[in-house]
């Protein structure tokens, strides 16, 4: 098992999650985050850390397509490793629905 940052992210990019990774696992794109899962050690401390209820455990049903989200660009996003401002209209975005996959970005974020 590991941890996956779903489509809640999408447009909000907090990032107190990242703060307590004791691995580092978290890469960032332009409006979300994502778990690298060959880093994560599924400690799931990350998981109540995130106020929109983002990650998730992969053994959750449907998590296929953000299992592979996830793998697929914490290979080419940078590694964030501290915490920063979410996204100035992260409030709006944070109880919006079916964000993905109109509103993801692939864009890099600028990382560390």
């Amino acid at each position: 098992m590991t941890y996956v940052v779903t489509e809640a992210c999408i447009k909000c990019k907090y990032t107190d999650c990242v703060e307590v990774c004791p691995v580092d696992c978290f890469y960032e794109g332009e409006n979300m985050l994502v778990i690298d899962p060959e880093r994560c050690i599924d400690c799931g401390v990350c998981e109540p850390e995130c106020p929109v209820n983002a990650i998730v455990p992969d053994t959750k049903p449907g998590m296929e397509k953000w299992v592979e989200l996830n793998a697929s660009y914490a290979k080419v996003w940078p590694n964030i490793t501290w915490t920063k401002l979410p996204l100035p209209e992260a409030d709006q975005w944070a109880e919006v629905t079916d964000k993905y996959p109109e509103h993801f970005s692939e864009l890099p974020g600028k990382g560390k």
